[in-house]
């Protein structure tokens, strides 16, 4: 089979499709690494997916996705960024969201063949981890009282569902925050709150602009220290930390200082690979986005890495990273997109949509590259089908593509 492709200069060129990846599903839970996909949404296709309006979810795809996340042994991430959180995202669609996974989850743990890839006892919060912010609140500016109710809200809703929390960085927090001081203060009267361990996650400005300066300061290492602050205070209220910085020094060197049990979980969709591998006796879980795209060569890695090869589960990673360097690339908060086109390349949504109009943030070329390196590197699932809507998507756009994929 031909694979048509279509280069920046708007020129067509063939290469040939390979083979899926013999990836086999997991029939035991995976044991070496924690790891979560961060799942995106779809959303309906005939609905109004047009910048600004409220999203409307296809909630039989968005969730038959995270069922098959499942399915690998992988956890979801869930309401965050992937999913287009504020990108799209509104309020009352990320309520529903955590409550539907969390209860699609609840559902799962009833299926033998999903039961069986995870712990023995496992619970909603194994399989679904939720973002917790201040987002619902419409106010531009808040005080420092105001955004710890605010936290402390979406915190009690979330884990009435059973999920675990991950509190996000907060846009609010960071315009009304004076100090690194704030920070801790903000932080500790949330974590007071919490009936469980949650995870903390640190997103960088490639992934939100609005959140330079997070922790106190533009100096990475000074606001690491507020974030270790943070957890030494109470370690036992944390479960882990998911560093997007996509710097894996930065990540390497709060890792080594985290108290013992606090996981770090790796969100460096660039460097991922050796970071989850592991070198000089450390290593990092995983909370990542690029998962949720190549979420079978996750597990196929986590179950090498599971059998005592280390080689195999780092050669699957560096091809996974190699698509998701692509998928990430600048403008990097745009990478759902890439996300939700190899969802619709393998077969887990009816179309490329995205709510708030997000499948025009990238261009045919930047998604022509994505297909070839998902087929380069195993990650179409089924290339047949992944060619066919390629190309049908090459002929809505003018170009004369035959259903075969070679050029008339």
């Amino acid at each position: 089979m031909e694979l048509t492709l279509l280069d920046e200069d708007g020129t067509l060129r063939q290469v040939p499709m390979g083979e899926a990846a013999a990836f086999s599903k997991p029939t035991a839970p995976l044991r070496s690494r924690v790891v979560y996909a961060a799942a995106h949404v779809a959303p309906k296709v005939h609905a109004d997916n047009t910048p600004g309006a409220p999203a409307d979810i296809d909630w039989d795809a968005t969730l038959a996705f995270r069922r098959t996340v499942w399915s690998w042994g992988l956890g979801v991430a869930d309401a965050m960024d992937t999913a287009q959180r504020n990108m799209g995202l509104d309020a009352a669609a990320t309520r529903e969201l955590i409550s539907r996974s969390a209860e699609a989850a609840r559902e799962a743990l009833a299926d033998p063949a999903i039961a069986a890839v995870f712990p023995e006892g496992a619970q909603v919060g194994d399989l679904v981890a939720a973002g917790v912010s201040t987002d619902h609140r419409p106010e531009a500016e808040l005080t420092l009282d105001e955004i710890v109710a605010a936290y402390r809200e979406q915190l009690a809703a979330t884990e009435a569902t059973g999920a675990t929390a991950v509190l996000m960085a907060s846009r609010h927090l960071a315009r009304a925050a004076g100090s690194a001081q704030d920070y801790e203060d903000v932080y500790r009267q949330v974590l007071e709150s919490a009936t469980a361990p949650v995870v903390l996650h640190w997103l960088g400005t490639a992934f939100d602009p609005n959140l330079e300066g997070y922790f106190g300061s533009t100096d990475t290492a000074e606001a690491s220290g507020t974030l270790l602050r943070i957890i030494g205070r109470d370690p036992a209220k944390v479960r882990g930390v998911k560093m997007s910085l996509l710097d894996d020094a930065a990540e390497i060197a709060v890792r080594e200082q985290l108290p013992e049990g606090v996981l770090m979980l790796t969100g460096d969709d660039f460097h991922f690979s050796h970071l989850i591998t592991g070198s000089h006796g450390g290593y990092s879980h995983a909370l990542l986005g690029a998962f949720a795209a190549t979420t079978p060569a996750a597990s196929a890695a986590i179950q090498a890495l599971d059998a005592g090869d280390e080689a195999g589960c780092r050669r699957i990673l560096d091809d996974a990273e190699k698509l998701a360097v692509h998928v990430f690339s600048a403008p990097t908060y745009h990478y759902k997109a890439g996300v939700a086109f190899l969802a619709w390349l393998n077969g887990h949504q009816q179309a490329y949509q995205m709510v708030g109009g997000l499948h025009a943030a990238r261009s045919l070329p930047h998604l022509s590259r994505i297909v070839e390196l998902a087929a380069q590197t195993g990650n179409l699932e089924d290339p047949a089908l992944a060619a066919e809507r390629w190309h049908s998507l090459l002929r809505g756009n003018g170009y004369d593509v035959p259903a075969e994929g070679s050029v008339r």
